[in-house]
């Protein structure tokens, strides 16, 4: 039996009994409490998601409580402009911006088969006070360095990037003319097994993810294999979304 039909038959029957407007009392409570108790979902056909942070699965889902309200440093929207600049819809025409239906799509299919990086481009100690389960913390100050040196080389490796060498005259050549698929490669670099990166920092004000962003492109990471996650910490708590104090593993 539905909730109106219950709800009609309880009507009725206390009116009958002669406590109509005490029973209607009750059963108006007992309605805002059953709605009250409905599970909040991430989206009309995902309840929550599981993601794998430090090796230990985290259940992502929204705040169940209804009085939830965001507080704290992501409450406050007033800062000083520079450097609390609201930043452009994307750092690059290039780059694809990511909502948050996007990051779950992201972190279910991409972050968990290991071809995905989530990234924290944020300092240590903004990482340290709370981040999106999943994230790594590569401070965007690591990406902002010379396109040629070595610490950036060492990045690229590390999400997948091959160093080229030497590229024989022939073999340019034919990439060239567009025999050799050479979509994903560059004179220096072989971006083809390269990872799709997610960046993201504090916000729509924060110019720290974009200038990450930025530092890859520079490099000549492929623009379709970067994603910037514009909403960052600050929209990520507004909807009261799971995060994880890193190394203590402490979920809020």
């Amino acid at each position: 039996m539905s909730l109106n039909m219950n709800k009609g038959l309880k009507v009725f029957l206390c009116i009958a009994a002669g406590f109509g407007m005490l029973c209607s009392l009750a059963i108006a409570e007992e309605v805002k409490v059953g709605a009250g108790n409905k599970f909040v979902g991430l989206t009309a056909d995902k309840p929550y998601i599981y993601v794998i942070h430090d090796g230990n699965s985290v259940k992502v889902q929204r705040v169940q409580d209804p009085n939830y309200e965001l507080s704290g440093y992501y409450a406050k929207t007033i800062r000083p402009c520079p450097p609390h600049c609201l930043k452009p819809m994307s750092p690059s025409p290039d780059v694809q911006t990511y909502g948050e239906v996007e990051m779950f799509q992201f972190m279910e299919t991409q972050l968990r088969d290991g071809s995905g990086v989530l990234i924290d481009a944020r300092t240590p100690s903004w990482y340290k006070k709370g981040t999106i389960p999943g994230a790594v913390n590569i401070p965007f100050t690591e990406f902002t360095k010379e396109p040629d040196s070595p610490e950036v080389a060492q990045l690229l490796e590390r999400f997948g990037a091959k160093e080229r060498g030497e590229i024989g005259f022939f073999t340019a050549l034919l990439e060239k003319w567009g025999i050799i698929d050479a979509k994903y490669k560059t004179e220096d670099w072989d971006f083809t097994n390269a990872k799709n990166l997610v960046l993201f920092c504090n916000g729509p004000d924060c110019g720290q993810s974009p200038r990450a962003i930025r530092g890859l492109l520079a490099a000549q990471y492929p623009a379709d294999k970067i994603k910037y996650y514009r909403g960052g910490m600050r929209m990520w708590e507004f909807w009261g979304l799971t995060t994880i104090i890193p190394k203590t593993g402490e979920k809020h």
